[in-house]
């Protein structure tokens, strides 16, 4: 008798990656519940190689990692972590330390996968495979983790794809890329001590950012994100679909950044930006 549980596989899902829109040479920045697209043969392994499939030997994936610090209540007002504290929390190192568990399973999967790169700020890293996983990876600035010379940046400038597999709309990270953009006054900074695993040691720093665990400005909704990303898709641009039995969304990362911006300063209004740094 023939089974009748019905399994996805590594290429019934390379399949709907392609009907969905997923070309070989791609570099796409995945967010996945994976639970939502059914059972899979062979669990996240099987995602994991599809999208490699998809985008075949010229293309990269990437997942947001974070990382799994979780001390925040340890941070004075200033964000040194307490000196009672400092010799329990572990480093983080890029090659070692655990995705945010928050982030689903698949950052995990990707960031373990042989082969995988993973970048150094720790709050905004991302790990990918693929032909330009190394490039895409490198260099990530310790300070504004989102901005200029990030691994978001650099999906924007070569054209780069965000999907969205069965994920929350409002979970496409890529956004704080554009929320740093964003030409807007009353950002939120956040500055946090982290220990940085180095091959001297462990080394202290105090890392500046724009604060990506709140709106960005107050007058903002929470699920702000997922408003913005519906009024892009309804304007007749990204490709919607199922990948498994996952209600999935494909959207070009320049346009929805650019998109994400111009509503940020339209709906925020306004110019400048308290930091050092700029926008």
């Amino acid at each position: 008798m023939a089974p009748t549980t019905h399994f996805h596989t590594r290429a019934s899902l390379r399949d709907d990656l392609k009907n969905l829109g997923v070309q070989a040479g791609d570099m796409v920045m995945v967010h996945a519940a994976v639970s939502r697209l059914g059972r899979l043969l062979n669990g996240p392994d099987a995602l994991i190689g599809a999208l490699l499939d998809a985008v075949g030997s010229a293309g990269t994936i990437l997942a947001y990692t974070d990382w799994d610090g979780a001390y925040d209540e340890l941070l004075d007002e200033d964000g040194r972590v307490l000196a009672e504290w400092r010799v329990h929390i572990p480093e983080f190192d890029p090659a070692a330390s655990r995705a945010n568990r928050d982030n689903g399973v698949l950052a995990e999967f990707v960031r373990t996968t042989p082969g995988a790169r993973r970048s150094g700020n720790p709050g905004a890293s991302v790990a990918a495979i693929g032909a330009r996983a190394e490039w895409l990876t490198a260099d990530h600035p310790l300070d504004y983790g989102y901005g200029e010379g990030s691994p978001f940046a650099k999906l924007v400038e070569v054209g780069g794809k965000v999907l969205m597999l069965g994920a929350p709309l409002d979970t496409m990270t890529l956004l704080h890329h554009a929320e740093h953009l964003a030409q807007i006054p009353s950002k939120r900074l956040r500055r946090y001590e982290v220990p940085l695993s180095t091959s001297g040691g462990v080394e202290w720093r105090l890392i500046e950012e724009f604060d990506t665990s709140d709106p960005i400005v107050p007058t903002l909704d929470e699920d702000y994100f997922g408003v913005l990303v519906q009024e892009f898709l309804a304007s007749g641009r990204g490709k919607e679909g199922l990948i498994g039995e996952a209600r999935s969304v494909l959207v070009e990362a320049a346009p929805v950044c650019a998109f994400a911006t111009a509503w940020l300063e339209r709906h925020v209004g306004g110019t400048g930006v308290e930091s050092r740094y700029g926008s």
